[in-house]
């Protein structure tokens, strides 16, 4: 390859290319022209989606990044531009997601001269990003490039931020690729030698009388699912996962018993406190995963698998740490565990699978005599109509836990969500992203009204890309899982959640998308049909219970053995 003589904005699409991307999500800007008006030729090679808000921007990478396994990538211009991505790239590093946004900022020699539209965004971002740079000469581009899809993508991934001054954007610089070589591999990679630590392992597996596998997103992003699932199988030891770990494991597995934490099944939270071997694998143990941390798996040893070592002992204390990828460890695993039927194990876990059912799960999914309807029928019948093979993106709520728990999942990488932070408004870009980086799977986003109008702009992204996106609105006309806190710790003091909303079908439809609203049982299987049949983007409303509580529920701060139902 020879080198040639390009613009920094040139030198930056050129590399992009040769990172094999082939997508970006973004919103020009005054500052960011030059390289807008280079990616004008580039058209043919560079897909390039007009997002409504820079926010929709980074949400729709880190959905095209969850649902690829790739790197999402975003742009957008200085100051606000820039700042409109600071919740995203928030969401992306407590979430593990591998994205790169470009932005731009003014000329160099302006830094700190408060220039229109001048916002420090490298200190802005330095908390949120895994790395970030501020280019100022266009020779520095394509080692800069190939450095930050690096970084984004190795050890424990996340989200990097590139800030382009306006003069390295116009600069001349000789360009040629060239593959980012680390210095110390072995650190950046966090790599260790834990041959040692197998054996020791697998003795505290083979020994146990009820363990567990706790499922985190480390197995996704390492790519882990079948080692997981090997491991599971030859030992006879149960899974669970964290909502990020969802559709890890299928949930049809007879192994599989559903996902723990403050919403997760009541299953899972009582298998916890009663195992004696956790082994936790690509998970950080999150607080809404343990509740309160002293009165947390009393009984159980704990070997803790993951490639970032700060995770170690963190909030949980481990008997065991394996520093590494969780792929190759639980690989080198497989071969040193042993069968073990552990029949009383099982037989408890029955036992409490039953009274899941009976106390919860047959209560939500039972037709009430006034024909309402409920966001566990909605979900389950999404399920049963896609036969458990869509991609399930959701915002944050109620909605959020329903869709973790009533999903049916067949496939890896199937569901989407704002894990660590949470975030409203994530669910429609997040599902756009993930459309549009796995355009042959069927992906539907169940939001709720609150969420849905936090982003609700971006239904023009959908209209102009043409995105065969279906949107599912759970509207209970609340700020549903706020209210259900009012609710059970605040006296019913419905203090500011209950929402006016428009008409979301009309609002549907003035953007080009057709859509029904329902408000009856009767006609949710044949509304779901319609919504999956049709070949574009479709809006079903559904008018569910006000005052519905999603269940179990382990109050903040409280044990898992304290558990509302």
């Amino acid at each position: 390859m020879e080198k040639r003589t390009v613009s920094g904005a040139e030198a930056l699409l050129m590399s992009l290319i040769d990172l094999g991307i082939d997508t970006i999500f973004g919103y020009p800007g005054g500052t960011i022209m030059p390289i807008y008006d280079i990616l004008y030729n580039y058209k043919d090679k560079l897909n390039h989606i007009l997002v409504r808000h820079e926010q929709g921007a980074v949400h729709a990478a880190q959905g095209y990044a969850r649902a690829t396994g790739k790197v999402g990538v975003c742009m957008a211009t200085a100051g606000p531009g820039a700042t409109n991505l600071v919740t995203g790239i928030a969401d992306a590093l407590l979430d593990s997601t591998p994205i790169v946004c470009i932005t731009a900022q003014v000329f160099m020699d302006k830094l700190g001269t408060n220039f229109f539209q001048e916002a420090d965004t490298i200190s802005i971002t330095i908390p949120v990003t895994k790395w970030n740079y501020q280019i100022t000469d266009a020779s520095e581009v394509a080692q800069i490039i190939a450095k930050a899809f690096y970084v984004a993508k190795s050890g424990r991934p996340g989200p990097v931020l590139i800030s382009f001054t306006r003069n390295a954007q116009t600069e001349l610089t000789d360009y040629l690729y060239s593959p980012y070589k680390p210095l110390q591999l072995k650190a950046i990679n966090n790599v260790s030698d834990y041959s040692d630590l197998i054996p020791s392992a697998a003795n505290l597996i083979n020994k146990s009388k009820k363990p567990m596998i706790l499922v985190g997103q480390g197995v996704v992003l390492s790519n882990a699912e079948k080692e997981c699932l090997a491991v599971a199988q030859k030992s006879n030891i149960p899974l669970v996962s964290t909502l990020m770990g969802v559709s890890a494991i299928p949930t049809n597995h007879p192994l599989f018993m559903g996902n723990v934490g403050m919403h997760g099944n009541l299953v899972p939270n009582r298998m916890t406190q009663e195992s004696d071997l956790i082994i936790a694998v690509g998970m950080r143990f999150s607080d809404r995963v343990t509740g309160d941390t002293s009165k947390y798996a009393p009984k159980a040893k704990i070997i803790h698998i993951d490639i970032d070592k700060a995770e170690f002992n963190k909030n949980v204390k481990s008997d065991i740490q394996i520093l590494g990828n969780a792929k190759e460890v639980l690989s080198n695993l497989i071969p040193y565990v042993e069968y073990c039927s552990r029949e009383s194990w099982f037989e408890f876990i029955e036992k409490h699978k039953r009274e899941e059912k009976t106390l919860i799960s047959d209560k939500y999914l039972a037709i009430s005599e006034n024909n309402s309807i409920s966001m566990a029928q909605v979900v389950s019948t999404i399920a049963q109509v896609c036969e458990g093979n869509a991609i399930i993106v959701t915002d944050v709520g109620q909605h959020q836990m329903f869709g973790a728990r009533f999903s049916k999942f067949n496939h890896n990488r199937s569901f989407i969500t704002s894990g660590g932070l949470g975030t409203m408004g994530y669910g429609l870009p997040a599902a756009l992203g993930a459309k549009v980086g796995v355009p042959d799977r069927e992906v539907v986003v169940i939001t709720g009204d609150g969420g849905f109008q936090m982003s609700i702009q971006e239904l023009g992204t959908i209209m102009q890309t043409k995105v065969a996106l279906k949107i599912v609105i759970l509207n209970n006309s609340f700020l549903g899982m706020v209210r259900q806190w009012q609710e059970l710790f605040f006296n019913r003091r419905y203090s500011f959640t209950e929402m006016v909303n428009p008409n979301f079908v009309e609002i549907a439809n003035a953007y080009k998308i057709p859509g029904l609203k329902i408000d009856k049982y009767d006609a949710l299987e044949k509304s779901v049909i319609e919504m999956i049949s049709h070949k574009g983007a479709f809006l079903l409303e559904v008018v569910v219970k006000q005052e519905e509580n999603i269940f179990p529920m382990i109050p903040g701060g409280a044990s898992l053995d304290n558990i509302l139902y």
